[in-house]
């Protein structure tokens, strides 16, 4: 909280406001440079961070929004929301998980709704993507950010939780 009390994980109204980006669901921090995938590993789609699931996660989970927004654009394995017009995040569950074609996962939000923070919007089997042979780490990107306007909030290796910021994304003035 700020001085004046108000909770800015969704404040983007200020000149120079933080976005707070919070984690998609249960699981681990992970650097995105230690990603086996160079796109995501060398920062080439934007800066953020990695949440690998917790081992042993049997079933379905739910990949939550990590900001209020609207859902852009949503595939089976990956979604956006943008905080902000031109803002777009990037939740992407796993690694070259777009070969399964959609099997494991479930789309429950459309494109184009208004999100709240923490709002379910895939779900999916971590648990049958790896027994698949795909990592199951997940990267949350802040798409074409500067790398400067994006800190981390957790190290890496750190346990979160659903909805716990990990990211903060200065939003330039326009």
């Amino acid at each position: 909280m700020l001085e004046d009390d108000r909770d800015t994980r969704d404040d983007t109204s200020r000149a120079g406001a933080a976005v707070v980006l919070c984690a998609p669901f249960d699981g681990v921090v992970r650097a995105l440079d230690e990603l086996p995938d160079h796109v995501f590993a060398a920062g080439i789609a934007g800066p953020g961070v990695a949440v690998e699931p917790l081992p042993g996660a049997a079933g379905q989970v739910l990949a939550h929004s990590p900001v209020a927004g609207r859902l852009v654009t949503v595939f089976a394995q990956a979604f956006a929301v943008e905080p902000q017009p031109g803002l777009p995040v990037l939740v992407h569950l796993g690694l070259d998980t777009v070969r399964l074609a959609g099997a494991g996962f479930a789309i429950y939000a459309g494109e184009g709704e208004q999100l709240a923070l923490g709002d379910p919007v895939i779900g999916w089997h971590p648990d049958e993507v790896a027994a698949a042979g795909f990592s199951t780490l997940t990267p949350v990107v802040a798409l074409q950010a500067d790398a400067g306007a994006v800190s981390l909030l957790v190290a890496s290796g750190d346990a979160v939780r659903a909805g716990q910021p990990v990211l903060s994304w200065v939003v330039a003035d326009d």
